[in-house]
């Protein structure tokens, strides 16, 4: 980390991987105008050293232990409105995109992204802009420009039912197509708890008992589909 530059855009990095961690530290240290002021092995330590040194920029890893990028993200943004966050992961498939936008990140680049363009995303997210690394823009717009699925499919246009939140309605789909917990929330970016809460809140809205009912009330509501 850099000693203190008064004016600099200061940028704290949380990734779980120390090697990266460290190279991103020298890579973003030699970008005039920006200064290094933490370095995070995971989601809660992000959220703390954010707290304590009050970044303008988390550079955030999605998948990290304990708690993922995506919560921390959703947790920074509630306790520091002013910093922004810049995804910066391996992952670029588009549950993987939408999960980090809508808990609140500005900026997505996968780590094939280049020192340039790196130093590009830094200084438009910290001016409030959104910057998306190309390939990530391409499957955000092929995603929301495909064409709505037919009537009584899964992922059917409309509300959800029973007052189900969007995401709730995500989790009880992947519940009816067999997913464990864990498994859900590997493919959504959530904790375990965090999909443990959904599923019994999911319970009380459908009024379901157990899984199996649960997931007979997806069915009958186009939210799964019989396997072929």
């Amino acid at each position: 980390m850099t000693a203190g530059q008064p004016g600099a855009i200061r940028v704290l990095i949380a990734d779980d991987q120390r090697v990266v961690r460290d190279g991103l530290n020298m890579l973003v240290s030699l970008i005039d105008g920006v200064e290094v002021v933490g370095l995070a092995s995971d989601g809660a330590e992000a959220v703390t050293l954010a707290e304590t040194h009050r970044p303008d920029v988390i550079m955030m890893e999605l998948r990290t232990p304990g708690v993922d990028g995506v919560a921390a993200t959703a947790d920074l943004r509630e306790r520091l409105p002013g910093a922004q966050v810049l995804v910066l992961t391996t992952y670029a498939d588009e549950a993987a995109i939408l999960s980090a936008l809508r808990a609140g990140a500005l900026g997505y680049l996968t780590k094939d992204a280049s020192a340039e363009q790196i130093k590009t995303a830094i200084r438009a997210v910290h001016a409030g802009q959104t910057h998306l690394d190309p390939a990530v823009q391409a499957r955000l717009v092929a995603t929301m420009t495909s064409p709505p699925p037919a009537p009584g499919r899964p992922g059917q246009a409309g509300p959800p039912p029973a007052g189900l939140t969007v995401r709730e309605a995500e989790v009880l789909t992947l519940l009816a197509s067999g997913l464990s917990n864990a498994e859900i929330a590997e493919r959504l970016y959530l904790s375990n708890a965090t999909v443990k809460t959904h599923i019994n809140r999911i319970f009380a809205k459908t009024g379901a008992r157990d899984r199996a009912q649960a997931v007979r009330f997806a069915y009958q509501h186009g939210m799964a589909a019989p396997a072929r």
